[in-house]
């Protein structure tokens, strides 16, 4: 298997264990230092997350592009707020000066405080169905050699047509947990994207999300995101994991800048990995939940702990069930990314030699 691996790319050292607050937001010196190290550790694409706090995403990933050679950038998009012939043109451009290096990761939007902070009061149904309507003009405003029409239930167009399309697919990549979720993605992911839950749970969802798939014929590859913490011996390893927490107690009983009052709960996926976490600290052989625990699984915040070799082949075992995509971020992001390397290496070396077994099965 051709295993992708994904970064994190931020505009200043932050996490829920460390960093500051304090301090401009965008450090550009910061972001090209984060972005050639994801470069030099042989990661194939960093993320550029979204909020309605952040930072332009788009302005961040040609950043990105441009301070490196190589590396890919998964810009996230929230449908609703750019009219998706604009969105599909932005994307084009992007690939326009770095050709194959622009993907797009579609977050439809869990909390409904976060939503409201930009102006969008709809309810989580409504958001999918708008989403759904969203990728179906996208998608023409990239394929269409023609002036194209199109009457949705949220988005008409007359005669759209863009001057600068993609040569090859801009991938989409789609994050969600929801029955909604799992019905719009499944019509129109290319990637998966799931958080880091257990394994018998990641099973499952793969074959949820190919079920829905199927209709479309679509062949559906799935994404997988943690946090590992990795170190040169196991012992040393949890001890790291357990400075991290107590740094993330500390920050959690603090205020979170940008972020007050959002229910991470309202999340699907949040409420996944809450779950697991009330089953036990540990899953399978060292899958860690109790920063999700403390954080109220506000993102992707499972982690994998042990050794280089014990990581790389906790990270191998999602690769068994179908996983070709592995995000991973550590919980000090300059640092950790440097330090994957030998994680990265392990796990291509890995599954070079393996045969993933199909979660249908």
């Amino acid at each position: 298997m051709t295993i992708e691996f994904i970064g994190f790319a931020s505009t200043k050292e932050y996490s829920e264990s460390g960093g500051t607050a304090d301090g401009p937001v965008v450090d550009p010196a910061y972001l090209r230092a984060v972005a050639t190290a994801h470069e030099e550790s042989g990661f194939d694409k960093v993320l550029v997350a979204h909020s309605s706090a952040s930072p332009d995403g788009f302005v961040i990933a040609d950043q990105v592009l441009t301070a490196t050679e190589r590396l890919a950038v998964l810009l996230a998009h929230r449908p609703g707020f750019l009219a998706p012939t604009l969105a599909a043109r932005s994307y084009a451009t992007l690939d326009a000066f770095h050709p194959g290096r622009i993907a797009m990761h579609v977050i439809t939007g869990g909390d409904d405080a976060d939503q409201a902070r930009d102006g969008d009061f709809s309810d989580k149904p409504t958001r999918y169905a708008r989403t759904d309507d969203f990728l179906t003009v996208v998608r023409k405003e990239w394929e269409s050699e023609t002036p194209f029409d199109h009457e949705g239930d949220f988005y008409r167009v007359a005669q759209g047509w863009s001057s600068v399309r993609p040569a090859q697919p801009i991938p989409v990549y789609f994050g969600g947990a929801s029955g909604d979720a799992v019905r719009v993605g499944g019509k129109h992911a290319d990637v998966y994207a799931f958080w880091g839950e257990p394994l018998a749970g990641i099973a499952e969802r793969i074959r949820e999300v190919r079920a829905a798939a199927a209709p479309y014929g679509r062949r559906t590859r799935f994404s997988v995101s943690l946090r590992p913490i990795v170190a040169d011996t196991e012992e040393q390893a949890w001890a790291k994991a357990e400075e991290i927490l107590e740094r993330a107690k500390e920050r959690a009983g603090g205020p979170q800048p940008g972020f007050k009052n959002l229910d991470h709960q309202q999340q699907e996926g949040s409420k996944r990995l809450l779950d697991a976490a009330a089953k036990g600290d540990v899953h399978d052989k060292r899958l860690w939940t109790s920063v999700a625990k403390v954080t109220g699984a506000a993102g992707n915040s499972t982690a994998l702990v042990g050794s280089h070799e014990q990581v790389a082949d906790a990270l191998l075992d999602y690769v068994d069930l179908g996983v070709s995509t592995l995000l991973i971020r550590g919980f000090e992001p300059l640092a950790d990314a440097i330090a994957y390397r030998t994680v990265i290496d392990l796990v291509r070396e890995g599954a070079s030699r393996r045969t993933p077994v199909a979660a249908s099965a």
